[in-house]
Order: structure tokens, then C-alpha cells, then sequence
């Protein structure tokens, strides 16, 4: 990666979209890349949908604003279509990253977005299997990882071991690891 990657994340506020955007830069600066992550806030209140943006340079990032070219969308929560422009500025041949059972050519139709990549993985599915919580948000960094190579599913997986321990029991940190890696394999690009 020799320019900056730009990715914008869509969910609803309390679903883990900034957290999961910092944990992606975080993962990123663990192999030596700089970044940025923040959020766009309003009047939110719980459930409603937000904005936040990660920035992933291999120099140091000195543009300071909100990201309105994306090379990536990311959206934590497929109700949000049809709501929200998810597509607002996205590059012609950036990826969309979606949490959803449905397909690609699905996604692909119901956002009139014909150009560049699709990912879909069922995170809740996934999140609710083997945490027994509705938390997909950092599942879908695995498929950031898959999708895009700006940083290694290893890394993103020492990084959630090592931010995890001492706040969580020992087999939590290893579902959240089983999830991930779920997460990366059962991603499907169209």
C-alpha cells in the first residue's frame, strides 16, 4: 500500500462502529502503518444511525476531515439500506463490506451499485453462535482484512487477544478469536 486507504463505517450508535473502526487501525499500527480513527456524531441517540471513518497510510496522515471518497464502505447493519446513502461518494471501484445472509448480486441490486467489489458475511450470525451476544461490528474487521490486505488477520487477532486479556475470561478472548476467523473464511466476495 503505497497511498492512503480510506474507509467509511455505517451503523447504528451502540453497536460497536467506532470501536470496531479504532480496532482496525490499532490492528494496522501494529504492523507499522499509521492511522486515524473518529467518528461523526450529531444528536445521536442509541439506535441511531452514525458514522465513523479509519484512515490507513503507510506514512504519516496530516489531512484532518471527514472521508467523502471512500475506498471502503463498511455497514454494520444491513437495515440501514434504504435509510442511508450507502454509497455516497464511494469510489467507482471501491468494496462494500456488509453484514448480511443475503448475497453479493443481492446487495449489489438493492444499493444500484454495479462497479466495484461486494463482501457479505453474516457477522450476527456468527457473533450470536459463538459470543451469545449481537456484537458483528469488530467481526467484520477480519473481512476489512480479507477484502482489502491493508493489514494480516494475525494481527487483528493478537491485537483482540491482547486487548482482551485481563478484562475477559480466557475462553471469551478464544471466541472472540473462533468468530473472526469464521468471519474471514465465510466472507463471500461478488
Amino acid at each position: 500500500m503505497s497511498q492512503m486507504y480510506e474507509i467509511r463505517w455505517h451503523g447504528r450508535a451502540g453497536q460497536g462502529v467506532v470501536t470496531a473502526g479504532e480496532l482496525l487501525g490499532e490492528a494496522c499500527m501494529e504492523t507499522g502503518k499509521y492511522f486515524q480513527a473518529f467518528p461523526e456524531y450529531g444528536a445521536e441517540r442509541m439506535g441511531a444511525p452514525i458514522k465513523a471513518y479509519t484512515r490507513v497510510s503507510d506514512e504519516p496522515i496530516e489531512v484532518h476531515a471527514p472521508i467523502l471518497e471512500p475506498d471502503m464502505v463498511v455497514v454494520v447493519n444491513p437495515n440501514l439500506i434504504g435509510i442511508v446513502d450507502l454509497t455516497e461518494g464511494l469510489k467507482p471501484d471501491g468494496t462494500i463490506v456488509i453484514n448480511t445472509p443475503e448475497d453479493p448480486a443481492t446487495i449489489r441490486r438493492r444499493l444500484g451499485f454495479y462497479t466495484g467489489k461486494v463482501w457479505c458475511v453474516d457477522a450476527t450470525k456468527i457473533a450470536m453462535e459463538e459470543l451469545k451476544r449481537d456484537i458483528p461490528s469488530t467481526m467484520l474487521i477480519a473481512v476489512i482484512a480479507r477484502a482489502s490486505g491493508i493489514v494480516d488477520l494475525e494481527a487483528v487477532i493478537h491485537l483482540t487477544r491482547e486487548s482482551l486479556s485481563g478484562r475477559l475470561r480466557p475462553e471469551v478472548i478464544e471466541a472472540n478469536v473462533r468468530a473472526l476467523r469464521r468471519a474471514y473464511e465465510e466472507c463471500v466476495e461478488g
